[in-house]
């Protein structure tokens, strides 16, 4: 993006005006920019300190509306658990076969579920999908014995979420041709996710800041006293 585009959008922002979630849905697009359909995205910096177990936060939310992104599943089941994996639709199922795959740097898959007896399988990878960030955990969803149900709600439009060490979450919530209150309602359900996930160890202010912007715009930043009413 040009700095002349990018200055001509930072003129539609009130950089002094702590936006309402509602007004930030709205305004977000009249930010777009680009000639793909952006993704609008929620940053959150918590008063959390992740180097302690206790205040790690890290869960997943289905979105009502989706992300509006097409979400590729790899699934390692075996038996009855393959079958039902296959049948909601599922993109790649296996065990040792997909070990191999994923061995050879073949990663035609955005997710990862895992039913528990095939754990030690997926064991054997975990250095390859660990840095990644798609190693399958129980807290998101994706290790579980119901690997239908876990399919569906990634397909659905489920985000996962993880604070960094400076206590940073970012996610993509949607498409900047979503309509305002699609983006609005995918915002509060992520903001409530993240609310029910605040530590009891955590003191003060759990939200200390929050943002929203698009792949290529400026950020409009969020009233956190709002935020920390969404349950």
């Amino acid at each position: 993006m040009s700095k002349k585009r990018y200055k001509a959008l930072l003129e539609k922002i009130d950089k002094s005006t702590k936006y309402s979630l509602a007004q930030a849905s709205e305004n977000i697009k009249e930010l777009r920019s680009a000639k793909f359909d952006e993704t609008v995205e929620i940053a959150l910096n918590l008063n959390v300190d992740p180097r302690h177990a206790d205040q790690m936060v890290r869960g997943a939310v289905v979105l009502p509306h989706g992300t509006g992104k097409t979400v590729r599943v790899a699934v390692f089941a075996k038996g009855a658990k393959a079958d039902e994996a296959k049948a909601a639709g599922a993109d790649i199922v296996g065990t040792d076969d997909l070990v191999d795959q994923i061995k050879e740097g073949v990663f035609n898959f955005d997710v990862v579920v895992a039913a528990p007896d095939c754990m030690g399988v997926v064991g054997k990878i975990g250095r390859i999908l660990g840095p990644k960030g798609l190693m399958p955990n129980p807290k998101t969803g994706t290790v579980t014995p119901d690997v239908a149900t876990a399919v569906k709600n990634v397909k659905g439009g489920q985000v996962a979420f993880r604070v960094d060490k400076k206590g940073n979450i970012h996610a993509g919530i949607g498409k900047s041709s979503f309509s305002s209150t699609q983006i609005h309602e995918n915002a509060q359900a992520f903001i409530s996710a993240i609310n029910k996930q605040k530590p009891s160890s955590a003191k003060g202010r759990y939200i200390k800041s929050g943002a929203i912007s698009l792949t290529m715009s400026p950020s409009l930043s969020l009233d956190i006293v709002e935020l920390a009413d969404i349950k």
